[in-house]
């Protein structure tokens, strides 16, 4: 399935705000905690996970 692409901006307090339909395309409820990191080189990508998820494949696998 393709998806249609939602704008977001970074504020100058640097916060950026997710649209709700791409929240709501992940499954990520409200609370849930989340591990944020650059996979990239500069390119602007940023990956969230759970972080119950991301700590399971650093300790099973060595990798987030």
């Amino acid at each position: 399935m393709i998806r249609e692409p939602a704008e977001a901006r970074r504020g100058e307090d640097g916060t950026v705000e997710i649209p709700l339909g791409v929240l709501v395309e992940t499954g990520l409820d409200p609370g849930v905690l989340l591990v944020a990191y650059s996979d990239g080189d500069g390119d602007g990508r940023v990956v969230l996970r759970r972080q119950e998820e991301a700590i399971r494949d650093l300790l099973d696998r060595g990798v987030l």
